[in-house]
């Protein structure tokens, strides 16, 4: 069983428009589901591949990092398909991840609009599928959720979800990210958080 306190740094990207430029990211650290603790904030390249890279950046550079027992992503891509490499993102780290998704993710129509769009296909579907098996799980308020594991087991990965949903359909770490990010490009926060 988790401390319900335990410290996890979730990431999200703002809203974008066109496939060019860059889309701000950030990353909200909480305790548990209950108590801010800290911001970070990169960039990343629309549809690029850098996001893994500033990803363990802004992580290893942190003075919070040693407080820091599990990272969560909203999703697997951040600024369209910007891809983050969780092996790489756990081992560059040391710290497990485990990406959340509200809907079970359509990998056949993702690896269509890869194949379609980028030369580089076969390296970035590699990510893709070196983020293991999506797994699904109940909420308690009956809720389901998605999400796939690098570094934590099944059982204590599905206990740091619940812990930290408290207010919210996903972890509070990835609804407080997107409300912040939005905000940061909008102006006002949006969506569904």
């Amino acid at each position: 069983m988790l401390k319900s306190e335990i410290r996890i740094l979730g990431f999200d990207d703002g809203p974008f428009s066109g496939r060019r430029g860059k889309v701000p990211v950030i990353g909200v650290i909480y305790r548990g589901g209950n108590f801010l603790d800290g911001i970070l904030r990169t960039d990343v390249k629309v549809d690029g591949l850098d996001a893994t890279e500033k990803l363990i950046h802004i992580i290893n550079n942190s003075r919070h990092k040693k407080e820091l027992k599990i990272i969560m992503t909203d999703g697997l891509t951040l600024g369209g398909f910007n891809l983050i490499d969780v092996k790489n993102l756990h081992k560059s780290t040391g710290l497990p991840v485990i990406v959340v998704n509200r809907k079970h993710p359509n990998l056949k129509e993702v690896r269509t609009a890869l194949k379609n769009n980028f030369k580089d296909f076969n390296k970035r579907w590699k990510i893709i599928k070196n983020a293991g098996e999506i797994k699904e799980m109940q909420l308690k308020n009956g809720t389901k959720v998605f999400y796939q594991n690098i570094g934590i087991s099944d059982e204590d990965a599905e206990d740091a979800i619940a812990i930290s949903c408290t207010h919210g359909q996903i972890p509070e770490a990835l609804r407080v990210a997107h409300l912040i990010v939005t905000a940061i490009v909008k102006g006002e926060s949006f969506g569904r958080a």
